[in-house]
């Protein structure tokens, strides 16, 4: 059995009662305290609140009753400083001579010690502040398939605890509260906390990472393409000054979905102008992926043996599967070596016919896999880059992310362009030192007007 005393911190009668307790805890074996104090600003709610939960009747400070220990369930209360006083002298024959200055200068120092272990606490808790990882559009198929990849410890490691934040319109505040009762059920060991939001002033609060996935609905009999990107850069427009007011100076951030990633990226740097363009990348990992299956079915092989495909220009709209850089790991075929050795892609493909007339155009149907996905790849390539972000790209593989262009190779200043690029310390480089040919480079031209226009 446990005798609980909680108190006010500045309560000279809790003062008296705790000592009494210590006392008796010090000389009898059995006799065992728990001591809960409490500041006194918030000593009425707290002791109206045990009360209403035990269904007792108990107005000042100290409250004092038994439990069971580690058993729960509701407690014997004893009351106040003099029915414990009574207790102790009935069943202990012990008694308290304190004297009421003595009780008044123990209570000044139990106020000023509860204030400096509260202080101390707040210290620890702002030590290891969860990330805050906001994101948009969350109704969104591919962020209920995000959620558990973020929160399983895998992306930001198993000792980073993460707070998210779901973003959206009022029309889709039901789907939100699901999600969010969903992840709340699985129990996440460093899911601090998720929550919805509908009102677009509170976004983005202290946010160390954000999550763009606006998609605008193509429909072209409908509107014209220049709708659809003043309709981009219309959403943009609002996002990019609350993340200047409201996120971490240093905040990352990630443009993914289906349609314009390059657009949004760009468009929240040119409305955000405070915004690190280097902490603004749009997400090609889909279009990676979707390449390496699609070579190795034609290959016969493990999808996850093919490395190092670029994706260059514009992400979800045209750009170009560059295969010159490519390596296979772990391919069957008469040339034997250990499971580190790669071979050049291009030089396994015998049949060149098939890369120029199915796969380089196919990349038409590579688009229409991506458009139907529900969700579970391009949130694994969110997952993915973000991984990357924070803890590095394998050594030696190659990562294609649009970026803000600073010329590099030969590509115009100032758009945002997919070209390869490895991770490193939390920051990421353009592989400059790559050799690209004539052929390429011609494309990127082209790519680059296009996205220019």
């Amino acid at each position: 059995v446990v005798t609980v005393f909680p108190g006010k911190a500045d309560c000279p009668y809790y003062a008296k009662a705790e000592l009494l307790a210590d006392y008796l805890q010090a000389n009898l074996p059995d006799f065992r305290v728990h001591k809960i104090t409490q500041h006194p600003d918030k000593w009425e709610q707290w002791l109206h609140d045990i009360c209403e939960m035990n269904g007792w009747e108990h107005r000042q400070s100290p409250i004092i009753w038994r439990e069971l220990l580690d058993r729960g369930g509701k407690g014997l209360l004893l009351g106040g400083v003099n029915d414990f006083l009574e207790y102790a002298q009935h069943y202990y024959g012990v008694t308290s001579m304190m004297l009421s200055e003595e009780m008044l200068d123990i209570a000044e120092e139990n106020l000023q010690e509860h204030i400096e272990i509260e202080k101390e606490e707040e210290e620890i808790k702002n030590l290891i502040q969860p990330l805050q990882i906001w994101i948009t559009s969350a109704s969104a198929p591919i962020c209920y398939q995000l959620i558990p990849l973020l929160a399983n410890g895998e992306v930001f490691g198993m000792t980073t605890e993460i707070s998210i934040h779901l973003l959206d319109t009022d029309k889709f505040k039901d789907v939100l509260r699901g999600i969010v009762m969903e992840a709340e059920d699985m129990a996440f060991p460093l899911l601090r906390s998720i929550s919805k939001h509908t009102e677009i002033d509170e976004a983005f609060i202290q946010a160390d990472i954000i999550i763009i996935l606006d998609d605008v609905l193509l429909k072209r009999e409908v509107q014209s393409i220049e709708n659809h990107i003043r309709e981009v850069s219309e959403i943009c427009q609002v996002y990019a000054p609350l993340i200047e007011k409201n996120a971490k100076s240093g905040v990352r951030i990630i443009s993914s979905g289906k349609t314009f990633v390059n657009l949004k990226a760009m468009m929240i740097m040119t409305y955000g102008p405070s915004i690190k363009p280097e902490n603004v990348i749009a997400v090609a990992t889909s279009w990676e992926c979707a390449a390496k299956a699609m070579l190795a079915r034609k290959l016969n092989m493990n999808a996850a043996g093919v490395k190092d495909v670029i994706v260059w220009g514009n992400i979800t709209g045209y750009n170009y599967i560059d295969l010159s850089h490519a390596k296979l790991y772990g391919y069957d075929c008469a040339i034997w070596g250990p499971a580190n050795f790669p071979r050049p892609l291009l030089n396994m493909i015998y049949d060149s016919e098939w890369i120029h007339s199915e796969f380089l155009s196919a990349q038409s149907s590579l688009s229409s896999r991506i458009c139907r996905c529900v969700g579970m790849l391009p949130a694994h390539a969110v997952a993915t880059v973000l991984s990357y972000w924070y803890h590095g790209s394998p050594p030696g593989e190659i990562v294609s992310v649009g970026i803000l262009t600073k010329g590099q190779f030969c590509v115009p200043e100032g758009i945002v362009f997919s070209m390869p690029v490895k991770f490193q310390n939390g920051n990421w480089e353009v592989l400059t030192e790559l050799e690209i040919n004539e052929t390429t480079q011609e494309v990127l031209g082209r790519l680059a007007h296009e996205l220019i226009q």
